[in-house]
C-alpha cells in the first residue's frame, strides 16, 4: 500500500475518509488495473423506434399514443405480475400476421398505477456537491451569461457548499426568496402519488390496501452527510408541505431507507504524471486531502442490502433517480411499459440542449450495443460536438430510471463488482486533481437490454447539475438583453416547465410571489 503521512492521515481521518478503500484504489490504478479501460466509442445514436426507444410525449394528456407489443410477451408479463388486462386493450395484428396487443395511455394506466404498491422511490445523494457552486464550474455556460446571474449566484452559492444538494433549494421563487428543498419536493411527490393511487383505486388510505409500506424511499446517502441529511428530515416532517398530505394518505412522509457511502479521496492530477499519489493540497493548504463520493455508481454496492430486503417484501421495482431533478418522479406509464417489455431496466433521455454541458447520452458502439457515454468520464465534449455536426439528435441522459428487481436482485454483486471505475481531471475552486468515480449509468453497458424513454425535458429533465442551471431555470437573468439568445430560449421553456411541474405535479399555487401548499388544506 502507498504510504500517506501522519498528518495527511489525520487530515483524511477528521474529513470521514475511507483510507483504506482510497488507497486500494489508487494501488489498483498504480499497477495497471485500470490501464486497458478506455474511452467509449460512440458510432451513432439510436433512433426513435417505438420499440426499444420510445417517444413518452405521445402518452402525455390529448395525446393518442398506443404502445404495441407481442402478445404472448405482453400475457405472460401481466400473469407473471398478477396484473389483469385493462379493458381498453386492442387486439391486432403485424405486417407479419402475428397477433400483437395494443395498449392505448389508459391501459397503461391502469398498469402502472397496479403497480405501484410493488414500487420503491429512490434518489442518489451522494456527497457534497463540489460542481454545484463551484465558481470555475459555473461559469461553463460562458462569462456573459454568469455575470448576468452573478449576484444571485454569489448571495445563494454560501448556502450552498459543504451540504448535500438534496437539502438546498430546489428553486427560487417568483419573488427572489429560495423554494422548497429538492428533498422536501421528493416526499411531496411521493404523496401526492399516494393520493392518486387512492383516488383511482378507490381506497380511503393507501396504507388500508397495502398494508405495509407504499411506496417506500430509499436513498444513498455518504458518511460525510448523513447526519444533515436525518436533521433535514426531521425538521421538515411536520411541515405545511408534508404535513397534510401524510395525514390524509396514512404515510410517514420522512422515512427513508439509507445505504451510507464511504467518501475517498482525491487523486493528483494527470499532468503530475505517475505514479499517481493522493492530491494533499486541497484549498493551498499543505496535507489537507479533499474527501469525494466514488460515484453514484457505487449505489449498486451500497444499496444492496436495502433492495434485497425490498425484494423480499414484494417490490419489483426500483425508480432511481438525482435528486436534483425536479421532473423526475415514479411514472405509471413507465412501470406499464417496462413490464410489458420484460427488459431488464428502463432510462429516462432528453434532447440535449445548450444547458446540458455535464451528464451522459445515449450511443450505439462500434459492436452494436447501446449505453450511456458519461461526458468526461467515458466519451470527451469534443466527440458529443463531433456527432452533433454530423446531424445526429443527442439523447441526454436524465439521470433517472426503473429497475426491474427480478433480474437486478440476483445479479447485483456481480454487477457491482463489473462497474468501470474511470478517472476524470477537475479544476476547481480546491485546486486540479483527478477523481475516481463509477458512474451509474454505465450499468447500461452491462445489461442485456433495456429500454429508452424520450421524455420532454421540461417536463421531466429539470435538472441542476450546476447553480447557474438551476437559477436559470427559476428565470433569473433571462430579461436581461445580454442573455445570448440560444441560452434565453432554453430557459424560457424550462421556466414554463418548472411552473406546471409546481402547480400540476407538486399541487403548489403561486401567492404573493412564493409557490405554497394548495393541496391538501
Amino acid at each position: 500500500m502507498t504510504p500517506v503521512n501522519e498528518a495527511l492521515r489525520q487530515d483524511m481521518l477528521a474529513k470521514g475518509i475511507d483510507i483504506d478503500l482510497t488507497l486500494s484504489i489508487l494501488n489498483d490504478f498504480n499497477n495497471g488495473l485500470y490501464d486497458n479501460l478506455k474511452p467509449v466509442k460512440a458510432v451513432s445514436v439510436p433512433k426513435i423506434d417505438g420499440s426499444t426507444v420510445i417517444d413518452t410525449r405521445l402518452f402525455s394528456p390529448g395525446r393518442a399514443g398506443v404502445y404495441r407489443i407481442d402478445r404472448d410477451t405482453a400475457l405472460r408479463a401481466l400473469a407473471d405480475a398478477g396484473t389483469p388486462m385493462p379493458p381498453a386493450v386492442i387486439p391486432e395484428k403485424n405486417a407479419e400476421g402475428k397477433d400483437i396487443l395494443a395498449f392505448p395511455t389508459e391501459a397503461l394506466l391502469d398498469i402502472g398505477y397496479s403497480l405501484l404498491p410493488k414500487t420503491a422511490f429512490g434518489v442518489l445523494n451522494g456527497g457534497s456537491a463540489t460542481s454545484y457552486a463551484d465558481t470555475k464550474k459555473n461559469k461553463a455556460l460562458g462569462d456573459q451569461v454568469f455575470s448576468i446571474l452573478e449576484a444571485k449566484f454569489h448571495e445563494m452559492a454560501p448556502s450552498c457548499k459543504d451540504v448535500p444538494k438534496g437539502i438546498t433549494p430546489a428553486y427560487t421563487n417568483p419573488d427572489g426568496s429560495p423554494g422548497y428543498s429538492f428533498l422536501e419536493l421528493k416526499m411531496r411527490a411521493r404523496l401526492m402519488l399516494a393520493m392518486r393511487y387512492a383516488k383511482r383505486m378507490s381506497v380511503s388510505t393507501v396504507n388500508e390496501r397495502q398494508g405495509k409500506e407504499f411506496l417506500p424511499l430509499f436513498q444513498m446517502s455518504s458518511s460525510l452527510n448523513d447526519g444533515q441529511l436525518k436533521a433535514h428530515y426531521d425538521a421538515v416532517k411536520n411541515s405545511p408541505l408534508l404535513a397534510g398530505l401524510a395525514k390524509k394518505t396514512g404515510l410517514e412522509p420522512a422515512q427513508w431507507h439509507t445505504g451510507i457511502q464511504p467518501m475517498i479521496a482525491a487523486y493528483s492530477h494527470s499532468s503530475c504524471g505517475r505514479p499517481k499519489t493522493i492530491f494533499d493540497t486541497a484549498w493551498g493548504k499543505p496535507n489537507s486531502a479533499l474527501p469525494l463520493p466514488g460515484g453514484h455508481g457505487q449505489f449498486f454496492r451500497i444499496l444492496a442490502p436495502v433492495l434485497k430486503a425490498f425484494h423480499a417484501q414484494g417490490i419489483r421495482f426500483a425508480c432511481l433517480g438525482n435528486v436534483d431533478n425536479i421532473g423526475y418522479m415514479p411514472d405509471p406509464v413507465e412501470l406499464a411499459m417496462l413490464l410489458l417489455s420484460g427488459k431488464s431496466a428502463a432510462f429516462d433521455f432528453s434532447f440535449r440542449t445548450e444547458l446540458d454541458v455535464k451528464g451522459g447520452i445515449l450511443v450505439e458502439t462500434e459492436s452494436g450495443s447501446r449505453m450511456i457515454a458519461d461526458i468526461g468520464p467515458a466519451i470527451s465534449a469534443e466527440e458529443v460536438a463531433q456527432l452533433e455536426q454530423a446531424g445526429y439528435s443527442i439523447l441526454f441522459n436524465c439521470a433517472s430510471g426503473i429497475f426491474d428487481l427480478d433480474y437486478l436482485v440476483p445479479r447485483i454483486d456481480q454487477l457491482a463488482r463489473e462497474l468501470p471505475v474511470r478517472f476524470s481531471d477537475q479544476d476547481k475552486d480546491a485546486g486540479k486533481y483527478s477523481q475516481a468515480e463509477q458512474v451509474t449509468w454505465e450499468i447500461t453497458s452491462l445489461l442485456p437490454s433495456f429500454l429508452a424513454f424520450a421524455v420532454e425535458k421540461s417536463e421531466r429533465f429539470l435538472a441542476a447539475k450546476l447553480l447557474a442551471e438551476n437559477l436559470l431555470t427559476s428565470g433569473i437573468g433571462l430579461g436581461d438583453p445580454g442573455m445570448p439568445p440560444a441560452i434565453r430560449a432554453t430557459s424560457e421553456k424550462l421556466n414554463a416547465g418548472l411552473n406546471r411541474l409546481l402547480t400540476e405535479r407538486y399541487g403548489l399555487a403561486l401567492k404573493n410571489g412564493k409557490y405554497l401548499p394548495d393541496l391538501p388544506a
